[in-house]
């Protein structure tokens, strides 16, 4: 029973893949540049294969001999298109295990392009009775890397994350639990029903909250940046394409709007499934501060 799994070189993917090998999985990686893993490579074991998910010959060379498929699609300009067409081949090649990465309130953020996107994949799934887990994880914690040096030169928090609150998750919570559904499915006698989890973190935070949580690390003041979505899509511009900083814009007004939070029950239940409590924005915080 080999385990596909797409995005393999990225934070999550990669996660995923070091989490399957540990347990002993078979795992085949789609990569685009095999290259970009000679200066880390899998674990020993896995099966490395280059391809593209637009690119219907090479997925349908990677899907040959695959049970049970992790589809994680980047934020890029046609990243509906790329699900649509590896969804379609999977079940040209009878892959009825999947695990889906979609996003945590994909249906309440519906003008945010990446959301609405991955809205979209999760109602072809209902609609051709793919069996899949849905994974729709929160803010990525691990985003904050990128906002370190602001934070720590400058002592402000950047990121305009509101007063609704975000439920913050590790990226490596993220690749377990995607691990541990991608062999539940594989392992059952059949296809199990689709499902739905929210994958969060154990605090819902504001942006004053996170800013407080820095002070408290580096022991000094941090004070949030506030709430300024055209700044901070301005800023971005310096980092990504334009379309793409507008995507991030809109998702930071969504922030404010609607915010993240987790259902009632819906840390504990990661942390069960997991064995073990959940990591927090201030663990994360303190090793970023600590590396830095």
């Amino acid at each position: 029973m080999t385990i596909l799994v797409t995005g393999a070189t990225g934070l999550v993917g990669r996660n995923v893949v070091e989490q399957l090998a540990r347990r002993g999985a078979s795992v085949r990686a789609l990569v685009r540049d095999p290259a970009k893993i000679s200066a880390a490579p899998f674990p020993a074991g896995v099966d490395v294969v280059q391809g593209d998910l637009l690119d219907v010959d090479s997925l349908r060379a990677a899907y040959r001999g695959v049970s049970t498929l992790f589809l994680l699609n980047a934020v890029v300009p046609d990243e509906f298109t790329q699900a649509l067409v590896a969804l379609n081949l999977a079940r040209e090649a009878g892959i009825e295990r999947v695990v889906y990465l979609s996003v945590i309130h994909a249906d309440l953020y519906a003008n945010v392009p990446h959301f609405a996107g991955k809205f979209g994949v999760e109602r072809m799934i209902d609609h051709l009775g793919i069996p899949a887990t849905i994974l729709r994880p929160a803010y990525f914690m691990d985003n904050d890397r990128s906002v370190q040096d602001v934070v720590q030169q400058y002592g402000v928090y950047p990121m305009p994350v509101g007063s609704r609150g975000l439920a913050m998750v590790d990226a490596r919570d993220i690749g377990e639990i995607a691990a541990i559904e991608l062999l539940r499915r594989a392992q059952a006698a059949a296809p199990l029903p689709t499902e739905r989890i929210d994958i969060v973190g154990p605090d819902t935070l504001t942006g004053d909250q996170v800013a407080a949580i820095w002070s408290d690390v580096l022991q000094r003041p941090i004070a949030y940046g506030g709430d300024d979505g055209a700044a901070f899509e301005q800023n971005l511009r310096h980092a990504m394409p334009s379309w793409m900083a507008y995507d991030m814009r809109l998702m930071s007004e969504r922030f404010h709007d609607v915010g993240m939070v987790a259902t009632d029950g819906a840390a504990a239940r990661l942390a069960a499934m997991l064995g073990r409590p959940l990591h927090s924005y201030r663990e994360f915080a303190a090793s970023v501060a600590a590396s830095h």
